[in-house]
C-alpha cells in the first residue's frame, strides 16, 4: 500500500529506503484527473511484486519544496529511486504495460537471477528463457569449458555472432581443437592473462591466414573482458593491429 511522504520524511522513507529496496515516487494532486486514473495501477503493480517495490505518493501543492527539487512541471510525474538515485521515469497517465514496465526495471528478472547464480545448471535455464541474450551464453560456455566440455561450450554460443566474447570462446575451441594455441588458453584459464595474451599474439607470427583470424578473435573475445579504459587493453589492441598489419 502507498505511503504518503512529505518534505520531512522524503529524505528516510524514499532516498535512504531505496539503497534497500526500490521506491517508485507519484508526484500527484487531489483536483488532477489523470492522477486518479494513474494511482490504481500504480497501487497495482505494486501489489503484485511483493515488497519487492514500494510505492510513495507526494501531494504537490502540499510539497512544493519537491516539486522544485525534482523539477516537477506537470502531473501526474512518476519517478523511480534505486540506491538514492532517480534511474527511470515517466509523465502523465500512461498505459499500464508502462507502469509495469517500469516496475519491472527496478527488480531483477528471474533470468538475471539466474544469471548472478552462476552455476551451469541455473545459466542453462536462463539460456532458455533468453537464448538471444550473449552474455548468458558466453557464461554457459565458459562453465562449460571448465569442465573440458568444448562441444557444450560450443554450443552455447552458436548463434551469437557479433558478439566478441562469444566470437573469441568459439576461435578458442577451434584453435585448441587443432591443437594450436593451447598453452595459452591453459594460462587464460589459470588467470594468468597477460600471459595468454602474450603467447596468442607470438603465434600470429607466420600462421596461416585462417589460423590469424581465429586467433585475432581469440584475443579480441579476451579484451572483451577488459575495462575499456584499461591502458593494458589499449596496449594489446595496438599490438595485435601491427600483428595483422
Amino acid at each position: 500500500m502507498a505511503v504518503d511522504v512529505g518534505e520531512a520524511t522524503f529524505d528516510r522513507d524514499v532516498i535512504e529506503l531505496s539503497r534497500q529496496t526500490p521506491v517508485v515516487v507519484d508526484f500527484w494532486a487531489e483536483w488532477c484527473g489523470p492522477c486518479r486514473t494513474l494511482g490504481p495501477a500504480l497501487e497495482a503493480a505494486e501489489t503484485s511484486r511483493g515488497g519487492t517495490v514500494l510505492l510513495a505518493n507526494v501531494d504537490v501543492d502540499a510539497n512544493q519544496g519537491l516539486s522544485a527539487r525534482f523539477g516537477i512541471q506537470g502531473i501526474p510525474a512518476v519517478k523511480a529511486f534505486r540506491d538514492g538515485e532517480v534511474v527511470n521515469e515517466f509523465v502523465g497517465a500512461v498505459p499500464k504495460a508502462k507502469v509495469e514496465e517500469l516496475f519491472d526495471s527496478l527488480v531483477p528478472s528471474r533470468t538475471d537471477e539466474l544469471l548472478a547464480a552462476g552455476d551451469e545448471l541455473s545459466l542453462r535455464e536462463a539460456s532458455e528463457l533468453e537464448p538471444r541474450r550473449a552474455d548468458i551464453a558466453v557464461a554457459l560456455a565458459r562453465k562449460r569449458l571448465e569442465r573440458g566440455a568444448e562441444d557444450d561450450a560450443l554450443d552455447a554460443v552458436q548463434g551469437h555472432q557479433g558478439d566478441f566474447a562469444a566470437e573469441g570462446i568459439a576461435a578458442r575451441i577451434g584453435l585448441s581443437k587443432s591443437g594450436i594455441a593451447t598453452e595459452a588458453f591453459q594460462a587464460l584459464d589459470r588467470g594468468e592473462t597477460p600471459a595468454a595474451l602474450d603467447t596468442l599474439l607470438e603465434q600470429m607470427a607466420g600462421a596461416d591466414e585462417d589460423t590469424r583470424e581465429q586467433l585475432r578473435r581469440a584475443i579480441v573475445g579476451i579484451l572483451a573482458d577488459f575495462d575499456p579504459g584499461d591502458p593494458a587493453a589499449a596496449s594489446y589492441r595496438r599490438r595485435l593491429a601491427i600483428a595483422l598489419y
